[in-house]
């Protein structure tokens, strides 16, 4: 039997199914993962690059192919008739999961209009009206798909990923409209919910939603900065997770009591006996994740994600200090400080931000050298390999600690820090307690190569850098006492082992002396009166006879020049020419004369 029910929301025709003996056929349970669909699309269709523009056509193409494949248009080509998805599509014989896609792809689509509005706003204030107005309609559809999901046609993983992107684009909407309280409200929802549906999947399938929460979190540090005007983050983050979930409701209160608590909050900024006034705020911004760091590191128990930590927090330090060079180069008067003036509060500032860059660049570095520790093999020890990776040399040990020097001289370098003695005196003890590591492993490699000698003058020279850097104050932020003492003590063995390797050497060196003398290119008809075990004779070409004779210098054939020929004198031959001559003159004139060819005749 089929009973007709009209639904009131769209004043459409429901039909419901029942069977002979009374029982409903089961429904279709639909799973739909919502975040890895839209990421796929978006990396493939423009957001890779950033570009709104693509992906909002995308979205528009999608919808329409959704449509006319489902048969479900809205109108014809004259006339546009509203028509949106119901459960009616989604329950019954032809219930199909491609009907929840319209919702989100359009929920989708009017996001990126409003991203690219976003971007346009910078040079357009007008647009920042029609970016609002997409938000919204894209919220539209974003509870339009939650309805939808709250039915029983979908699982429990469908609905939690509904909610955190309904929460999130709330948030989103919120943040444009500066509602900072409502906004901090939503993304944290979407936070929590993201985290506990991260904490119940696969471990392969948890980095997406990680990655998504991360991708709003400088959002929502920034809501909570706004809303207690600079208390600390950890206790509003724990106030808005209570908030989110229902648990708190006094917020104005618990925020107006971290307020008394934190007047100044992050508007000044306290280094080295100086206070500074901190204005951009996007400088506030990372300073606030920059407190949260050390937290955030103590929990992290791999390697592997302290450096994912620290290199996130240098890209935002990065951003900080362009935004401070930006103010420096607006304000003439900041511009035209030399160097023999004292340093204005903004270009201190700048100073912090780069010394916080280059410190923390160094404790990266100082995690990769713990990271290799554990696949490196002492040749000395002979330790087993501890880590999963390849074995580690120690001339790439040595490589990490000359990097790392090179970010301690740049620390030196920093502008505004040159005449600080105290300063100085630390940074350049920090630089002499990894130059006593550089060479340690420097030495260990010359340990390798069997140079004894070279590798005892370096151990020398790492136990004189260890000793005077603990002799030295060292810089606060990086201890190494411990390492230094346990180096001093672990190059006193090594150096003596080396020396005696090297002595062994030259006493072999010596013995040796006669066999290498022995040692010649001769073949053998050529030695034959002297003994010599040469293994060369069994080999394939064996050196017995040499073939090819070699060259040998011998006297050229010498020349002789004829200088005699200068100074003979030769017999004149003029009577004979002149014999020749009369005898040709009068068999001429014969001739002539016989046959009156004469010139004397012709002329008559």
């Amino acid at each position: 039997m089929v009973v007709q029910e009209e639904n009131p929301s769209s004043g459409e025709n429901v039909e419901k199914t029942e069977t002979g003996t009374g029982v409903a056929e089961p429904a279709k349970i639909f799973k739909v993962e919502i975040l890895h669909m839209i990421k796929d699309a978006q990396q493939q269709h423009g957001l890779r690059h950033g570009d709104f523009q693509r992906y909002r056509g995308y979205c528009t193409r999608r919808i329409r192919r959704l449509r006319k494949a489902l048969k479900y248009p809205q109108g014809d080509k004259r006339h546009f008739k509203r028509r949106d998805v119901t459960i009616t599509q989604l329950t019954g014989k032809k219930a199909d999961e491609r009907y929840i896609h319209i919702p989100l792809i359009s929920a989708e689509r009017a996001w990126a209009y409003a991203m690219q509005l976003k971007q346009e706003s910078n040079t357009e204030p007008r647009k920042r009206f029609h970016l609002i107005s997409k938000l919204r309609r894209a919220c539209f559809y974003a509870l339009q798909l939650q309805e939808l999901c709250k039915t029983d046609a979908f699982d429990a993983r469908t609905k939690l990923e509904c909610e955190a992107y309904v929460a999130w684009m709330h948030g989103s909407l919120h943040f444009e409209l500066q509602l900072w309280q409502t906004a901090g409200e939503h993304l944290k929802r979407a936070q929590v919910v993201y985290e506990n549906l991260a904490a119940a999947l696969p471990d392969d399938e948890q980095e997406l939603y990680r990655a998504k929460v991360n991708e709003f979190t400088p959002n929502l540090r920034y809501c909570a900065y706004n809303i207690s005007g600079g208390a600390s983050g950890g206790d509003l983050d724990e106030i808005l997770e209570l908030r989110a979930q229902g648990v708190l409701e006094n917020l104005d209160v618990l925020v107006s009591q971290t307020k008394t608590e934190s007047s100044e909050g992050l508007q000044t900024i306290d280094w080295r006996g100086r206070k500074v006034t901190v204005r951009p705020e996007k400088v506030r911004l990372f300073l606030l994740s920059a407190q949260e760091l050390d937290k955030s590191l103590a929990k992290a128990s791999k390697i592997d994600a302290k450096i994912e930590l620290i290199e996130r927090i240098l890209m935002d330090c990065k951003d900080a200090i362009q935004a401070v060079r930006d103010e420096i180069k607006q304000d003439p008067k900041l511009r035209s400080l030399t160097t023999g003036q004292t340093v204005s509060g903004v270009q201190y500032l700048l100073a912090y931000l780069s010394y916080i860059r280059h410190s923390r660049t160094l404790q990266r570095n100082l995690c990769l050298v713990e990271q290799a520790k554990l696949n490196f093999v002492d040749p000395n020890q002979k330790s087993e390999v501890v880590g999963d990776g390849k074995r580690v040399r120690s001339q790439d040990l040595a490589r990490l600690y000359e990097i790392i020097l090179q970010n301690v001289t740049e620390m030196q370098q920093i502008n505004g820090m040159e005449e600080d003695a105290k300063y100085q005196s630390e940074v350049e003890n920090l630089a002499i307690t990894f130059k006593a590591f550089r060479c340690y492993y420097i030495a260990l490699t010359l340990i390798d190569m069997k140079k004894w000698k070279e590798a005892v003058a370096l151990y020398e020279r790492a136990s004189n850098y260890a000793n005077e850097a603990l002799k030295g104050k060292a810089c606060p932020e990086f201890q190494q006492q411990l390492e230094l003492t346990t180096l001093v003590s672990i190059i006193d063995g090594c150096k003596f082992s080396a020396h005696a390797y090297s002595v062994l050497e030259d006493d072999n060196s010596e013995a040796g002396t006669t066999t290498k003398a022995q040692k010649t290119t001769k073949p053998l008809y050529e030695r034959l009166s002297q003994y010599k075990e040469d293994q060369s004779l069994h080999t394939k070409t064996p050196n017995v006879f040499k073939l090819t004779p070699d060259m040998e210098p011998i006297p050229c054939k010498p020349l002789f020049f004829d200088l005699a020929m200068n100074y003979v004198e030769l017999p004149s031959l003029e009577d004979k020419l002149e014999q020749e001559g009369k005898k040709g003159a009068s068999i001429t004139g014969f001739v002539k004369g016989f046959l009156g060819w004469g010139g004397g005749g012709g002329n008559k």
